[in-house]
């Protein structure tokens, strides 16, 4: 009893967190303060986007990735991508369901596949290190090799979430910013000419010259900067500053010559997660005065991410140790089913704001995932430990 109080406790500490930073910035949203409004919320979003992801991802991900650990964490990428395409699955579901507005469907679909892969392992897998009785050893050894696993977690679901999840949230809102350029351009510059128009080049231009206008017309059609976000570059960056021992040896670590470049990018990393915070706070004051989702819509979110998603988790990654594709290292296998048992990501706000959609009913779902968090992550984490001792 005593145990499952303390894990309670543990469990309980990143969401009353949260919710203590989201009444910040719905108090600094309230007309009568008006720190934070829509205004401010939109040049912050894009700070977030710009500066603080991307910082956090790098530094996150160059600190722990190596040759090493990705021999050993090889099955995490693929574990983190399963979360998020069958947590799509669920979300289209629930869209089939609950039939929410058109512009609502991929902020539903997000929020069922990607999940809080940062403040709440971070927290959580330190708490759980902490006890000399548990089934992970030596406390020491815990948080240093968990933290290594939240870490590579936290890099690997943030590019993930900055290219699938919101590439797929930007097609499925179909929000009028992103949609009518592409549906002027499909009409202004055609992917293929004509029979006349082929005929008539023929004799002007090569090949060649045909070959360069149709890439062009491509490129003007497909948005690559919503494919490359700067989350995603820094992943790159990064992982390239990892896997490179020079380079490593340059930046990385307190002896690094250049490490105050390292702590420089990681102090400003620091911010992603409160600046985000303090927006979904901010837009939960607009939710509240108006907001179009339904709520088995918010229900259905609840279910796929706090009971469908478990469930899945808990059958993959047994799955993967009965054929010998994990190690039987318990805080490993530990990090992986917790990957499938935390709320929605931060990140969502910050996509939303983005888009221009959203964001108030983000809030919403926000609000009434953060509040049942307690108790999921109280009960599956003890089921998990169960599991995996």
């Amino acid at each position: 009893m005593m145990k499952l109080l303390h894990l309670f406790i543990t469990s309980s500490k990143p969401v009353v967190e949260i919710l203590m930073i989201t009444s910040v910035g719905f108090y600094m949203a309230l007309d009568g303060v008006n720190l934070l409004g829509p205004d401010s919320r939109k040049y912050l979003n894009d700070i977030v986007f710009y500066v603080f992801n991307p910082s956090l991802v790098g530094s996150r991900l160059a600190d722990s990735v190596t040759y090493e650990s990705l021999v050993k964490m090889w099955f995490m990428p693929v574990s983190l991508l399963l979360t998020f395409i069958i947590g799509s699955f669920l979300g289209w579901i629930v869209i089939l369901i609950t039939k929410p507005p058109p512009h609502l469907r991929g902020l539903i679909v997000g929020c069922c596949a990607a999940g809080n892969l940062g403040n709440m392992p971070l927290i959580i897998i330190p708490a759980v290190c902490k006890d000399i009785e548990g089934p992970f050893g030596d406390p020491e050894n815990c948080h240093k090799y968990g933290m290594g696993y939240v870490a590579f977690s936290m890099a690997i679901g943030s590019v993930y979430i900055w290219t699938y999840v919101y590439n797929l949230m930007r097609v499925l809102s179909n929000s009028p910013t992103e949609a009518q350029p592409s549906i002027e351009s499909s009409y202004k510059v055609p992917l293929i000419s004509s029979k006349e128009e082929e005929e008539e080049d023929n004799h002007k231009v090569g090949r060649w010259d045909r070959f360069k206008r149709r890439m062009v017309s491509l490129s003007e059609k497909v948005n690559l900067s919503t494919i490359f976000a700067p989350t995603t570059i820094a992943a790159i960056i990064a992982l390239v500053i990892g896997l490179i021992d020079p380079l490593r040896e340059l930046i990385i670590g307190s002896v690094a010559p250049l490490g105050v470049l390292q702590d420089s990018v990681t102090l400003v990393g620091d911010g992603a997660i409160p600046a985000t915070t303090l927006i979904i706070g901010g837009n939960l004051l607009k939710g509240m005065r108006s907001s179009g989702m339904k709520k088995s819509s918010i229900a259905g979110v609840l279910v796929a991410r706090y009971i469908l998603l478990p469930i899945s988790g808990v059958l993959i990654v047994r799955g993967a140790y009965k054929l010998d594709l994990i190690t039987s290292e318990p805080l490993y296998q530990f990090v992986l089913l917790i990957q499938y048992a935390v709320p929605p990501a931060m990140s969502l706000g910050t996509i939303t704001q983005l888009f221009g959609t959203g964001e108030s009913e983000c809030s919403v779902i926000m609000l009434w995932a953060y509040g049942f968090a307690s108790v999921s992550l109280t009960a599956w984490p003890t089921f998990f430990m169960w599991l995996v001792a």
